[in-house]
């Protein structure tokens, strides 16, 4: 088998969640721009997310966000979804809309509004319960703009206590992801700023506790694939938020800013034991397509991240231990990124023909006339979107 067939031969272990709030609107702080076709309900972002899996076989499962995707009866938007195609995947907290929250939500001082937040992660677990989802996912906005403001030491404790009230109300298939983000909307200090706090944190939790990786969460320059190299080695790595940046949490197409470190990443998960199905890692989209086409670039997003997995899964890596060893700096530099300059559109074009999928998503989608129904028929009521 050539080098080629053995890299596809574990593509179909490739699965990416995708966020319903993709679908809906989004934009920057001075503008949320309309378009045509936009969901109008959970259910409808259910429809777009099942298309892209339908063109792609990449997509199975769909993230939710409470409050934003809240219904009356989880159990029937499971079966609703899985008529789709799709399963219900990562529920995901919100703490950072409500007026309450302007101080904290899981840290803040007052017990009151810390309970508050507590109570809403308790209900995300009865969600899960229903939903059949494994992961609650926690990103959190606390922290304070202004040195002195709070005492940062005592947020950390309430941090704990908070996490562990949740943490123990999990199922026993169930787990808790802790996300990090190191600026935005706190900018003196933020609760859980790096990997190093949300690995220690959950590490005091459990073994079901885990941290979260958004691509677009780390100062300039750092070097992710560090980072997710170490998480595997210390068992902590739970999941993925991938996305795009050039300034900071820009949330673009993943690989559009820079294609070489997704695949400097997706290589450190493969190489770690962080790829297919049984690894325990997910991989998710958390990105807004605030100027294209919603649907389309969810497509191209999940495409980017597949031909990115298979580029890594060509590094021969006998040969790059080889050269390691052999304290050969040029050859192994050349051996990864031979792998990376390597062109697998044309084979997984057929790759995807084989399996009974499009050879051209993209095109696939622009052919098939649903972006023009969902126009057509989307018409009254409110459109989702972020907040909504």
């Amino acid at each position: 088998m050539t080098e080629m067939a053995t890299a596809l031969s574990r593509l179909s272990e490739l699965a990416i969640e995708v966020p319903s709030w993709a679908y809906g609107n989004s934009g920057t702080r001075f503008k949320v721009f309309g378009t045509p076709g936009t969901p109008r309900t959970v259910r409808e972002k259910l429809q777009d997310a099942a298309k892209v899996h339908e063109l792609t076989g990449l997509a199975p499962t769909v993230a939710l966000h409470i409050p934003w995707d809240k219904v009356e009866d989880y159990a029937a938007l499971r079966e609703y979804a899985a008529g789709l195609g799709v399963g219900l995947g990562t529920i995901n907290s919100n703490t950072f809309q409500d007026e309450i929250y302007k101080f904290g939500s899981l840290t803040h001082s007052d017990d009151a509004v810390r309970q508050k937040a507590i109570d809403h992660h308790l209900e995300c677990i009865d969600i899960m319960d229903a939903a059949g989802s494994r992961d609650l996912k926690i990103w959190l906005a606390d922290g304070t703009n202004y040195p002195g403001q709070d005492d940062i030491r005592r947020r950390q404790d309430r941090l704990a206590d908070s996490l562990r009230q949740i943490y123990d109300r999990l199922g026993e298939d169930q787990r808790l992801v802790l996300e990090y983000k190191f600026f935005e909307p706190a900018f003196y200090h933020t609760d859980v700023p790096d990997w190093g706090t949300s690995y220690a944190q959950t590490l005091a939790l459990g073994d079901k506790a885990m941290v979260c990786l958004d691509t677009g969460h780390h100062a300039p320059g750092t070097n992710i694939e560090f980072i997710v190299a170490q998480l595997l080695r210390l068992g902590k790595l739970g999941s993925f938020d991938f996305n795009s940046r050039f300034y900071a949490d820009d949330d673009l197409i993943v690989g559009a800013a820079d294609p070489y470190q997704l695949f400097r990443i997706l290589y450190e998960v493969i190489r770690g034991g962080g790829f297919g199905k049984d690894s325990g890692v997910a991989l998710m989209l958390d990105q807004c397509h605030n100027l294209e086409e919603k649907i389309p670039g969810q497509i191209r997003s999940v495409l980017n991240v597949q031909e990115m997995t298979a580029r890594a899964l060509l590094v021969d890596t006998e040969a790059l231990a080889e050269a390691q060893r052999a304290g050969d700096v040029l050859a192994a530099n050349g051996i990864f990124s031979d792998a990376f300059y390597t062109d697998v559109r044309p084979a997984l074009a057929d790759w995807r023909e084989s399996r009974g999928l499009p050879a051209d998503p993209m095109a696939a989608y622009k052919a098939s006339g649903y972006q023009k129904q969902i126009n057509e028929e989307r018409v009254g009521g409110a459109q989702a979107g972020w907040g909504a």
